[in-house]
């Protein structure tokens, strides 16, 4: 039952898709009702409202269902727009970058992340070195997107902002976890001190989850054992 908030997330607290979804409300000033989910056991709730991929974030909004975190965060930035707060630039051109490096991340950063976790020996190097590419033409988009302001979005967080950063504990704990070190202040220096900046705002500093609890996150799904059998 939607609350008087009429907006309700359904979600895990380590997934960075969910996490940029609160981003999102917090940038917009958007009240919501959130719902912790256990992803080995998915609510009925969470079932019906995704039935087709049965995962999170889903948004439920006056009634309406919201799935896919890139999806969510453009949906925010349509229907809150009287706040005076624009995630996605205005300019045609500049929005379809903004949509291309967002899709970077998903397409190309966070699949190489999944798979480090799963690799072993010199698989993980030649994971590592892959993900130091990517990384590298991360920190050429913000070069260029950013024209010399605090983040891609200019002055503002903006949607290449949320879609990189929701991944940053992600990094850190696979840092941890493969003992490799991915994001280097002598390879990509911009953006070392874009995160910094990005992690440390009053809308992101108490969302994303403690590295520590990642971590111990990733180990279970490393050796199977965080998703038990269930309903999915």
């Amino acid at each position: 039952m939607v609350s008087k908030s009429s907006v309700k997330l359904l979600g895990a607290f380590f997934s960075p898709f969910v996490n940029r979804v609160q981003i999102a409300f917090n940038l917009k000033s958007v009240k919501f009702d959130y719902v912790e989910e256990t992803l080995s056991s998915k609510s009925k709730l969470l079932l019906d409202s995704n039935p087709v991929n049965r995962k999170v974030p889903v948004v439920i909004h006056d009634g309406k269902i919201i799935c896919e975190s890139l999806i969510i965060v453009q949906y925010i930035d349509q229907v809150w727009r009287d706040n005076g707060y624009a995630i996605l630039p205005s300019d045609p051109s500049d929005r379809a970058v903004a949509r291309f490096w967002a899709a970077y991340v998903d397409d190309k950063l966070v699949p190489k992340l999944k798979e480090l976790l799963a690799a072993h020996g010199q698989e993980k190097i030649a994971v590592k070195e892959r993900i130091e590419e990517i990384m590298a033409a991360l920190e050429e988009a913000f070069v260029k997107c950013s024209k010399g302001k605090a983040y891609y979005g200019g002055d503002n967080i903006g949607y290449i902002d949320i879609a990189l950063g929701s991944c940053l504990e992600f990094i850190k704990a696979m840092e941890k976890i493969s003992g490799l070190k991915l994001v280097d202040e002598a390879r990509t220096p911009e953006l070392v001190r874009w995160a910094d900046r990005f992690a440390s705002s009053e809308s992101v500093k108490n969302v994303l989850p403690e590295t520590e609890r990642f971590v111990e996150v990733l180990k279970k799904i490393q050796s199977n054992s965080f998703f038990k059998p269930g309903p999915a």
